[in-house]
């Protein structure tokens, strides 16, 4: 059974956090900053008077009360219901720049809701630049990181994909631990049977938090054969605000749950963006495994580019990976590279006009086995 297997961080599809659309690195810092400071405020059970002075002079430096869907806050605080009782703090009218607010809850347990980015529309052409390149690569089994939740998925699957072509039949995604809602899905044409998450692995470091930034789930596929496929999506933690230990103990992770997937089958793939490079120490933690996984892109059939993100130019470039264990290499038929939806390639689709409206800086890897 020939099986084209595919990853491709799409960046999320539909809507993203505004913060990540600030093209100063200073800026996107600070605001990310002031988010977790403000969410860190919010979740004490007791607000002192200080502590209501910075909640409120953060609230009104974002506007963190605006809902005016044409021009979202950076940082928005959802109340639940602000008109019961149990509200933070009354909203301001809708236009209104109050340069005074009054916190009206006593401590985190006295109001219902939370802070969240502000997010806004993706210019539909970077949506419908996604679709192409998930068209051109037509993959059997393809790996999504960053996508929002299931239901983006699956919009994204019927009214982008199935506009002139067959949506997939299969589309899965657990929601995982980062709290902007960067997630790893799955999209199949064969049955996903079942996945196994990853969300409540404990951090070496800090046994209180979860390991994993997003998570590694475990996505079984029933092949034709009767043997079943285990994919493990990745996506490690990025080098914003870099934690190089944690990768490597993602990865120190990521190899375990290999070795055990191993005993269910012998046909498992460690796909996603590891967000590193192949001569870094995570990567090296994957390749060394046992038995060791190698990757796609090192196979003699590949003739592409040596990176998988922007110009994709040099190994340096190289973030997305699909690793294979000994007993799938001689199975490789093909290893492809679509670097056609990227803006700063070179080679890019016309429809790709701009960083605005590219499909991702990320490239789509794909190998296609014989199993």
């Amino acid at each position: 059974m020939v099986v084209r297997i595919a990853t491709f961080n799409t960046e999320n599809l539909f809507r993203r956090p505004s913060v990540f659309r600030l093209s100063d690195a200073a800026q996107r810092k600070q605001v990310l900053d002031d988010f977790d400071k403000l969410v860190t405020l919010l979740d004490k059970p007791a607000y002192a008077e200080p502590d209501k002075k910075e909640i409120a002079d953060l609230v009104l430096t974002y506007q963190a009360y605006s809902n005016d869907p044409d021009d979202p806050p950076l940082i928005y605080v959802n109340q639940n219901r602000p008109g019961r009782g149990s509200g933070l703090f009354d909203t301001p009218p809708p236009g209104s720049h109050p340069t005074e607010l009054q916190i009206r809850a006593d401590g985190r347990g006295a109001w219902a809701g939370w802070a969240e980015l502000g997010q806004d529309d993706l210019d539909m052409a970077a949506v419908k630049n996604t679709g192409r390149v998930v068209t051109e690569v037509d993959a059997d089994v393809l790996l999504v990181p960053e996508v929002e939740d299931r239901l983006t998925l699956e919009r994204f699957n019927r009214h982008v994909l199935g506009l002139g072509g067959q949506p997939y039949p299969f589309s899965l995604l657990i929601d995982g631990n980062d709290p902007r809602g960067i997630d790893i899905g799955i999209l199949s044409r064969l049955p996903v049977t079942s996945v196994r998450p990853h969300l409540f692995d404990p951090n070496p470091a800090d046994p209180t938090k979860p390991l994993f930034s997003r998570d590694c789930p475990e996505y079984e596929i029933q092949l034709g054969s009767g043997e079943s496929l285990v994919l493990l999506g990745n996506h490690l933690k990025s080098k914003f605000n870099d934690d190089p230990e944690l990768r490597l103990h993602q990865a120190e992770r990521v190899a375990g749950i290999y070795r055990a997937a191993l005993q269910r089958t012998p046909n498992v793939v460690v796909a996603g963006d590891l967000n590193d490079t192949p001569d870094s120490k995570p990567v090296g933690m994957l390749l060394g495994a046992d038995p060791p996984l190698r990757d796609v892109m090192s196979h003699p059939s590949y003739q592409g580019d040596p990176g998988t993100h922007g110009t994709c130019h040099s190994k340096r470039d190289k973030l997305d990976y699909l690793l294979l264990p000994p007993g799938l290499w001689s199975k490789v038929q093909q290893v492809g590279l679509e670097t056609r939806g990227v803006f700063a390639h070179p080679n890019h689709f016309d429809s790709v006009t701009s960083k605005t409206d590219e499909a991702s800086d990320h490239a789509a890897l794909y190998v296609v086995l014989d199993l």
